[in-house]
């Protein structure tokens, strides 16, 4: 028997959208009548690849997106509808550049070893008039707006109305702000297997951006979308477990400065995988054109970009690139809103596996505060200036090219390049003010 069919006969649910997430991070879906249900859960629904962000042509047989029945969420605001994800297939066998598939592989990979990944994000966004062009709320002007409740009241409407989904669908919610910038919020949910999150996030992003149009705005993810505002980052929260999920294979005490922030001589070796591949990593983390203008940003109106632009980790310091909050987790501070929520599952995977195979070694701590003193630091890595970097020191690291796929590695590459020669090749209104009359 269909589980999905069940599915629908329990809850009353008409369509289903199945659900697939191209190397672009764009949400690509089918709506299923329910009666159909059965035959796609088995065969899967078929779609030209070729229209979407993945590395196919027109002569490829159709890509079958076969639904998660696991992992299915009835839509809170149209219970009629659910959303499935689902992963990729051709002719039998799983497409390997398909995100949602790169990461169950890393995390089959991870059991292997024993180990479980466990994850939170934050994810911020802005909410702006429906134009895209400014933020929604005109009062919005505080110098410092971070956690202003007037603000965050004002926009209570679309806040409440996501959270009261995240409560009913069980996600366990628990704080919501209005963040550094002027028309940006941020809403955290309880962590969970990494799978499960990427899952979550990718419905947070449908979710958040689909209440924000019915109340006549415009959520968007994008990470630097006002020009001298802080921009959308989407921090991790990482922490590895036995197979069981009761120990924390990350908490201990390894010794020295590992041990001194309550890191296992394995969390240590995670971090270590996590800050060899950092500049390789911010391809996958940061992987558009704008994201650069975040992690490389001059100070912010409210005084603090709160991205890193060094490979450096820390204690409970959020100037640097990853932040150990308390024993047994760290905080990833690099990724940014337009990350894949599969791809960047995938890579912390695919980085920390690597570090502990490697025994690979973190690096010096260090406990300064990176926005005013960080010029001091001469001997830690840079991150990418630009997009055209991130994929050439993605291309160099052969050992996370490796862990990623070589098939996925080779088309994210190719397709991250074709992207970046769009960009250059743009006319724009700098280079007309600034090169009419010379």
């Amino acid at each position: 028997m269909s589980k999905l069919a069940d599915f629908a006969k329990d809850t009353g649910v008409k369509y289903f959208m199945i659900s697939y997430t191209d190397l672009f991070g764009g949400q690509r879906a089918k709506l299923v009548p329910a009666q159909a249900i059965a035959d796609m859960e088995e065969d899967g629904a078929g779609f030209a690849g070729f229209a979407t962000w993945l590395d196919l042509t027109p002569a490829h047989p159709d890509m079958l997106a076969v639904p998660d029945p696991d992992a299915a969420i009835q839509l809170p605001w149209k219970p009629e509808v659910a959303w499935v994800p689902a992963d990729c297939v051709m002719e039998g066998a799983p497409v390997e550049q398909a995100p949602r598939n790169v990461l169950k592989k890393l995390v089959a990979e991870a059991a292997e070893a024993g180990l479980r990944v466990k994850t939170g994000i934050e994810a911020e966004f802005f909410l702006l008039t429906p134009e895209g062009d400014r933020i929604s709320d005109p009062f919005d002007t505080a110098e410092k707006p971070c956690y202003d409740q007037q603000a965050v009241m004002r926009r209570y409407d679309v806040v409440a109305e996501v959270c009261d989904y995240m409560l009913e669908l069980g996600w366990g919610p628990y704080q919501n702000d209005h963040e550094d910038a002027n028309g940006q919020f941020e809403m955290n949910w309880e962590f969970d297997d990494a799978l499960v999150t990427a899952d979550r996030h990718s419905f947070f992003k449908f979710m958040v951006k689909s209440v924000a149009e019915k109340h006549g705005l415009r959520a968007t993810f994008m990470p630097k979308p006002i020009e001298g505002l802080t921009g959308n980052g989407c921090h991790a929260h990482i922490s590895v477990w036995d197979l069981d999920g009761t120990t924390n294979a990350f908490a201990g005490n390894a010794g020295g400065q590992i041990g001194e922030v309550g890191l296992s001589e394995k969390g240590g070796h995670f971090l270590g995988g996590i800050m060899k591949h950092a500049e390789a990593l911010a391809a996958i983390t940061n992987p558009t054109v704008n994201s650069y203008k975040r992690i490389n940003a001059p100070r912010t109106m409210s005084g603090a970009t709160w991205a890193p632009n060094t490979v450096t980790w820390t204690g409970n310091n959020r100037t640097h690139m990853v932040r150990v909050p308390g024993p047994g987790r760290f905080e990833l501070r690099l990724p940014d809103g337009a990350v894949n929520p599969y791809l960047l599952q995938a890579v912390i995977i695919a980085a920390g596996l690597s570090g502990i195979r490697s025994k690979a070694d973190p690096g010096k701590r260090y406990d300064i505060d990176m926005y005013a003193e960080g010029h001091a630091i001469t001997d830690a890595p840079k991150l990418p200036l630009n997009m055209l970097d991130a994929i050439r020191n993605f291309d160099a690291d052969d050992g996370l090219k490796a862990m990623l796929g070589a098939d996925f590695s080779a088309s994210y590459i190719k397709m991250k390049h074709q992207e970046w020669n769009s960009f250059v090749t743009h006319f724009s209104d700098w280079e007309r003010q600034n090169t009419l009359d010379i």
